[in-house]
């Protein structure tokens, strides 16, 4: 099945126990820190719990580790566990980001073995425009017991990534947009450029013009000149809209895809990490 989900297959399933929705608006930038909850708490989709990217999905920020690092994955299982995540239920994510924060928790989910885990596509405007229905009723949560079984296949750490520079066995990709890939501008992170050999994959080249998800053939046809047979390391600023990037080449069939959580806010945080400028 597609990681992605239409807004009219989970309209049909509103209600049923068997499905848990997560609204993950966030807005990125200072003081906008609230701006997503603050949204989820006028109206979202009915049953929706929320979690936020910065407080839930993230880290407390370090020397090293990025601006989003992982957050202790004891205390995130306990989390999602007590707004009623196990091994039995369904996870729905979406946001109104294009979906980089659904699918950070996407990503989340599936690295501590949780494979039932969605993407909305569309997200929360395109659902609120179809008149689907919204609410302000915050659910009560009935707690159960998350179990996580981190896949460390899917993570790739900061020396992984140093170890395969000038490596023809791996792929290393730019998630962000090419004024940041190529140095011109870096509006966010204290260095601008990319991790030398890396190729620039804009993450928001995964959606149509509409915002929907290109369809697992059209994601084929995006990454036409990566190879189905070496490992993929995806990176962006802090780690999440790398996100969008994993997604869709797990939609495109690729096998061995790692995200580097630290991404290049971690990399450059190394003084002795080289840079690329340029194409």
């Amino acid at each position: 099945m597609s990681a992605v989900v239409s807004q009219a297959w989970l309209n049909e399933r509103l209600g049923d126990d068997k499905y848990i929705i997560i609204d993950c608006r966030f807005q990125l930038g200072q003081g906008n820190a609230e701006v997503g909850r603050k949204a989820y708490e006028q109206d979202h989709i009915p049953g929706a719990f929320y979690l936020d990217l910065e407080k839930d999905l993230s880290g407390a920020v370090r020397e090293h580790g990025g601006r989003h690092p992982l957050p202790d994955l004891g205390g995130f299982s306990l989390c999602v566990g007590d707004l009623g995540v196990d091994s039995t239920r369904t996870v729905i994510a979406y946001d109104d980001q294009g979906g980089a924060m659904a699918s950070r928790l996407w990503w989340m989910l599936r690295f501590l073995n949780h494979q039932e885990v969605y993407v909305l596509d569309g997200g929360y405007s395109a659902w609120k425009a179809a008149e689907y229905p919204v609410t302000s009723e915050i659910p009560a949560a009935e707690k159960r017991v998350f179990s996580p079984r981190v896949q460390r296949q899917m993570l790739a750490s900061m020396e992984e990534v140093r170890d395969q520079l000038g490596s023809s066995s791996k792929v290393l990709i730019d998630s962000r947009e090419a004024v940041r890939y190529v140095g011109e501008q870096e509006p966010i992170d204290p260095r601008a450029g990319h991790i030398p050999g890396a190729k620039n994959f804009f993450w928001k080249d995964a959606l149509d013009q509409d915002g929907k998800w290109l369809s697992p053939g059209q994601q084929r046809e995006r990454f036409a000149s990566l190879p189905m047979d070496k490992e993929i390391i995806v990176y962006c600023g802090s780690g999440v809209t790398a996100c969008p990037n994993v997604l869709s080449l797990y939609e495109a069939g690729y096998e061995q895809v790692k995200l580097y959580a630290g991404s290049w806010s971690d990399w450059i945080s190394y003084e002795d990490n080289p840079i690329a400028t340029g194409e």
